[in-house]
């Protein structure tokens, strides 16, 4: 634990700014699910338990901060360990949610490929620092995302490809911030393209569908067949009649006569936008580029190689999920069923999220280089 004028060191700015992001999820969640015909009762619960969440996902935040994250890295191998077990587990006897087989327990289910990501940040980070002098350490870079594979085909046959593929971006991320270098990178790059045809013929129906009917839209704009599906059509629609002030909180047509569907979750920033326009958006925007910014900050100011690590991890994967949840609410890329981070309704990411930022907090608090006595 950490003596008081330690706390000194403590990023407030992120905080805050977590906190507000926070609180522009509970009242588009609130708008999302409130009915002029049905009243607020499912909007209210919804409400509530995503302040329970939050709050306990800020205590989550504190904790993580008190401890020191190099406790957590002598224990990395144990950690990878964990996810493979929670995700094997989840394999035998994970419960069917929103069409994919990623849930322990039934209602206030938790996702265990959620807090995984968090999991592999650490072993990954301190996989990757071990070997980050030594003049092979692109290689042992290269043998971390050969570690990385069997997490992530747990997690891409439940099935979550949206989920999976954040994983792979987090290594990608860690990977460049480690110093890979390029060469292995183009050797990683004509690897992934041989691969296509295999994941595609893997990929479930509608998995196919979902890419193909954007891709449609992009050949045959004005084709028939190149309508894009009836959610983001809504969702832009949504953002569109927002304008520049937004229709008001509460006053959003698209979400309120149940036009836009799973409006809490996925299309969340559709309704946030037609409530509040293009500044309110802007504004969110901002808020998640001042989140990125800080931890970033923490990363580049952080006394070790596993501790930047471990905040360049955090800071990729809310990177990630925030701009493919924004996209696919625009249209601009294919449905993938990513929630926005701290906004859309959910236990499970907002523990992961509040989680990885707490991560990046103990970070902080020990920015400055370890004292040896004489």
């Amino acid at each position: 634990m950490l003596a008081g004028r330690s706390w000194r060191s403590f990023d407030w700015l992120l905080i805050i700014v977590t906190v507000l992001i926070c609180t522009i999820g509970v009242i588009s969640i609130y708008s999302a699910t409130f009915s002029v015909e049905t009243g607020d009762k499912l909007a209210s619960r919804l409400f509530f338990r995503q302040t329970t969440f939050i709050i306990s996902g800020m205590v989550l935040c504190f904790l993580a901060a008190a401890v020191d994250y190099q406790l957590l890295g002598e224990a990395h191998r144990l950690l990878y360990a964990l996810t493979l077990g929670l995700l094997g587990f989840v394999e035998l006897r994970g419960q069917l949610g929103f069409g994919a087989q990623s849930w322990l327990g039934s209602n206030a289910g938790i996702q265990p490929s959620e807090l995984s990501k968090i999991l592999l940040i650490v072993f990954l980070a301190r996989f990757m620092s071990e070997h980050i002098e030594e003049e092979t350490s692109s290689r042992w870079i290269l043998l971390s995302g050969v570690l990385l594979v069997p997490p992530v085909l747990l997690i891409y046959i439940q099935p979550d490809l949206g989920t999976a593929l954040v994983v792979v971006a987090i290594w990608i991320g860690m990977a460049f911030a480690a110093g890979i270098r390029w060469t292995y990178v183009l050797a990683l790059g004509v690897a992934g393209a041989a691969a296509v045809p295999a994941v595609w013929l893997s990929m479930r129906g509608y998995m196919r569908d979902r890419v193909m009917t954007f891709v449609n839209s992009i050949l045959r704009p004005s084709g028939p067949e190149a309508i894009l599906d009836y959610n983001t059509r809504q969702a832009l629609t949504s953002i569109g009649s927002g304008g520049l002030f937004g229709k008001g909180f509460l006053n959003g047509t698209q979400s309120q006569l149940y036009f836009l569907r799973v409006r809490h979750t996925d299309y969340v920033f559709s309704v946030f936008s037609e409530e509040f326009g293009f500044l309110g958006a802007t504004v969110l925007l901002l808020l998640l580029t001042v989140l990125l910014w800080r931890i970033l900050s923490v990363a580049s100011h952080a006394r070790d190689s596993f501790g930047q690590l471990v905040a360049c991890g955090v800071a990729t994967m809310i990177f990630v999920q925030a701009f493919v949840n924004i996209a696919v609410n625009l249209g601009m890329l294919p449905v993938t069923g990513l929630t926005l981070p701290l906004v859309s309704y959910g236990g499970s990411s907002v523990w992961a999220t509040l989680l990885g930022i707490g991560l990046v907090e103990s970070v902080s608090l020990r920015h400055r280089p370890l004292e040896f006595a004489d």
